[in-house]
């Protein structure tokens, strides 16, 4: 048999076997992956499948389903509007968080140190103002930004010692988590306000980076050793933050510092008028310094009367 008749021979028992051939459990393997492959690639020889069509657009509906599942569990947001029907496009607290601060409350209470640790508070505090007083002077957005990332620590830490603590011993604790966990985010919204305003610099977020470090260690310990010191020097700090917010209102009103509108958050968080300015929200800000400083020296009376926390009901809801 020549070449040529044996060529034609060996294709004709192909065309005959091969079907058999194919229908082995090996070649089916063999035929379904490679289907699936060129599904996957989509395009062979520069054309594409209609199956890869189908499939890529079933993907991309699986993604952007996965997408709104994962955001919220399976459950869809709720679209939160404002009284006017308006949307509501804050994350960082909802509408019925807001508040009226109540700008009566006297913004000159001065707790007079009496005692050993009260002096001590009292001295602490005043110390830690000098350097504080020359770095900034009279840049005062610089420096309320500054206080604020301070002042939004000890309310955290009492909030979770006292959390801990109520969970070591099986018992309530009279309100005052949920009162310093209050004062820790009243604290932290401050500091939203005026990053809507300024951006501080790097050395600026720098040096808050280390103060912020070693301050709550510190207030860590000494909440530990003796909380009703911890919250005296609280107490102080919150005056000192009264008088500051008081000094920024002065330069407000004659004109060393500019006068601005009041950033659209507090106008939220705190129902302010559409037409409030800057110094409508250094007004409410310092009610709130107020609060937090007589909430703090009226948990450490509490203590200093050798009561616990718990045994007197706080001060909460002004939030």
């Amino acid at each position: 048999m020549n070449t040529g008749a044996a060529t034609k021979m060996s294709g004709l028992l192909l065309r005959q076997l091969g079907q058999r051939v194919l229908l082995t459990s090996a070649c089916r393997g063999l035929v379904a992956e490679t289907s699936a492959n060129l599904r996957h690639a989509g395009t062979v020889g520069g054309v594409r499948y209609k199956s890869s069509l189908a499939t890529d657009a079933a993907n991309e509906e699986k993604a952007e389903n996965t997408k709104a599942i994962s955001s919220y569990w399976g459950i869809a947001p709720p679209k939160i509007t404002k009284e006017d029907g308006s949307a509501w496009k804050w994350n960082c607290f909802r509408p019925w968080e807001a508040y009226t601060a109540d700008v009566s409350i006297d913004v000159e209470k001065h707790h007079k140190p009496t005692n050993l640790m009260d002096k001590f508070a009292y001295w602490t505090v005043q110390t830690l103002k000098i350097p504080v007083g020359l770095f900034f002077q009279r840049r005062h957005m610089c420096h309320a930004m500054l206080l604020e990332t301070v002042a939004a620590v000890p309310g955290m830490v009492g909030g979770m010692l006292l959390h801990c603590k109520s969970l070591r011993r099986f018992e309530h604790s009279g309100g005052w988590i949920k009162a310093l966990l209050e004062e820790a985010e009243n604290e932290r919204m401050h500091l939203m306000t005026f990053c809507e305003i300024a951006d501080p610099a790097w050395y600026e977020r720098a040096l808050v980076f280390a103060v912020q470090g070693v301050f709550f260690n510190a207030y860590f310990l000494a909440y530990v050793v003796s909380p009703k010191l911890a919250h005296r020097i609280v107490g102080y700090l919150e005056e000192e933050a009264v008088i500051s917010y008081t000094e920024f209102l002065k330069d407000l009103d004659n004109g060393s510092f500019k006068n601005r509108p009041a950033p659209a958050i507090a106008i939220d968080y705190w129902r302010l008028p559409q037409d409030s300015t800057l110094r409508d929200v250094i007004v409410v800000i310092r009610a709130d310094e107020a609060h937090h400083r007589d909430l703090n020296h009226y948990a450490s009376d509490i203590q200093c009367q050798g009561l616990e926390l718990k045994e007197a009901p706080a001060p909460i809801g002004y939030h």
